[in-house]
């Protein structure tokens, strides 16, 4: 569901930003207005932005290799990186650039009824694409709110294009805001003021996907709600009477690898364990079906040894954790 509706998201974006990059550099050559230039260079860095999220999807469905025994799923984080990157340079950095140098050697604008008539465009095509992206994110986000949905989205595609299209609204309105004070006072000087506060946005925008998309590339455990369900589906049978301590990791959107150390009954013959770790296996995969890769160890649980405190080198990356109680 997230990636047919990170898909659908990304085209309505790229169509609506290819249509728009067009219209804005109209705009500019008639205008003359650095807020369209900057605008335009925006969009035109967004739908590249769309093209990269597009492919990073794509190739994150090829097959695992003996080089990369977990398959490529990883492949989306690292383009929805290259986005912030992207918008940080090309659009952040740009505006910054034609901000500072309209505001040094302002000039009037000329054709003023280009760039408002193409802003009030944009405004409209940036809102359906804007609406799209909300429409296919709700059934993902729940009861979440939006800022909790960017900052725990595992699939980074819909976080990004709303990011993107929330960006690009409010700096349609600052461009708006900028030309419309050039043309009111006659001081070029609002429009160039209007492009450095688009710049300024980009950046915090894309500083903002940077740090989330950094994040899911280190590599993040599967949600509080997911961790309970593979627990409860752990210990759900016989053999197994608790876990020791369990490590998730999403090795892509929609895959999960787990991993842990579970209690066992200490008269268990070899055989019956053997069925136990499968049947675990079998529950944790109908209970949670991105739990792709799955590895249990059996041990059994002295009450002595826990005692002692966490092991670190048993359990890398924290503390030991109790057995759930049954």
């Amino acid at each position: 569901m997230s990636a047919s509706g990170g898909t659908r998201a990304i085209v309505a974006a790229l169509l609506a930003n290819l249509s728009i990059a067009v219209a804005k550099f109209v705009a500019f050559l008639f205008s003359g207005s650095s807020s369209m230039l900057a605008e335009s260079v925006h969009s035109l860095a967004d739908s590249g932005n769309q093209g990269l999220l597009l492919l990073g999807g794509k190739r994150a469905q090829r097959e695992a290799t003996p080089q990369h025994p977990f398959g490529f799923g990883r492949e989306r984080y690292i383009y929805a990186f290259l986005v912030s990157i992207v918008l940080f340079s090309v659009g952040g950095m740009f505006a910054l650039y034609e901000g500072y140098e309209k505001i040094k050697h302002p000039h009037e604008l000329e054709h003023w009824y280009w760039p408002v008539g193409v802003l009030v465009f944009a405004i409209i095509a940036e809102s359906f694409s804007f609406r799209t992206a909300i429409k296919e994110s709700n059934p993902l986000r729940g009861k979440k709110s939006w800022k909790e949905f960017v900052r725990h989205a595992k699939a980074p595609e819909l976080p990004v294009v709303l990011l993107e299209d929330l960006g690009a609204l409010v700096g349609l309105i600052l461009a708006l805001g900028g030309v419309g004070l050039a043309l009111l006072t006659g001081d070029g000087v609002w429009d160039g003021i209007g492009t450095l506060c688009i710049g300024i946005l980009l950046i915090l925008i894309a500083l903002v996907l940077a740090a989330e998309t950094k994040s899911l590339l280190l590599g993040e455990a599967a949600g509080t709600e997911v961790v309970q369900q593979i627990e409860a589906a752990v210990v759900a049978g016989d053999t197994v009477t608790g876990i020791i301590h369990m490590r998730t990791l999403h090795l892509g959107p929609e895959e999960l690898l787990v991993a842990a150390k579970i209690a066992v009954r200490h008269d268990g013959t070899a055989t019956e364990i053997a069925s136990a770790i499968d049947a675990a296996e079998s529950r944790i995969r109908e209970a949670v079906p991105i739990a792709r890769v799955i590895y249990l160890e059996p041990d059994i649980y002295s009450e002595s040894e826990a005692a002692k405190g966490p092991d670190p080198e048993a359990t890398p990356g924290g503390p030991t954790t109790p057995p759930a109680a049954h």
